[in-house]
């Protein structure tokens, strides 16, 4: 039996391989790779990364993103985020962006997997998953990356924030927000205390 087959036999539908894991079952992993990606039998998704489509009857199913960013850190732990998500806050972001935030503890800067577009930011703490404070506050962090006009989106999150309970709001913007948001919140919180004195 050709070597090539011991490591096709080896290979699961709908799992996604990095080179180094396979090297078990070849002896010419190099070659071997590039002959099972001409076959068909396993895809490319970038540099040492190789998935092993799942057949359905429209045609190979993609990795799901989650799949793909895990193999790639080759770790659990991360936080996946789109600039869509903002736009269910109701503060006037309508655009609809095609790259993926992930936040986590190991990689910083723009990658393509798989033909997608995932932006990796490297932060010491995330959540494990979302809430409309942590999206106010992630939206501020990142208000750099928004095509909308800022002066806008800046006015109606403060009008958001007035209605929305400031001491959970608060801690989470002391976890996750950066220091330029930090500050924009605390002068937001520190306004609105002084029109309530008055």
């Amino acid at each position: 039996m050709p070597k090539v087959n011991e490591l096709q036999k080896h290979l699961q539908p709908g799992q996604i391989y990095r080179r180094a894991d396979l090297t078990k079952w070849s002896n010419a992993v190099d070659r071997h790779l590039q002959q099972l990606v001409s076959k068909g039998v396993i895809q490319k998704l970038a540099g040492g990364l190789y998935y092993c489509p799942k057949k359905t009857v429209f045609g190979d199913a993609p990795p799901e993103d989650e799949m793909l960013v895990r193999a790639f850190l080759k770790d659990d732990h991360f936080y996946m985020a789109s600039l869509n998500t903002y736009n269910s806050l109701g503060v006037g972001t309508t655009q609809l962006y095609n790259e993926k935030l992930v936040y986590n503890h190991k990689r910083d800067g723009r990658y393509t997997l798989n033909g997608r577009q995932f932006y990796f930011l490297k932060r010491s703490r995330f959540p494990e998953k979302s809430s409309q404070e942590f999206l106010l506050v992630d939206l501020i962090n990142n208000l750099h990356f928004l095509a909308e006009d800022k002066e806008s989106i800046i006015k109606r999150v403060a009008e958001k924030v007035r209605g929305m309970d400031k001491a959970i709001l608060m801690k989470v913007v002391q976890e996750y927000a950066g220091a330029r948001t930090q500050s924009f919140f605390e002068k937001l919180f520190r306004s609105d205390d002084m029109k309530h004195a008055v």
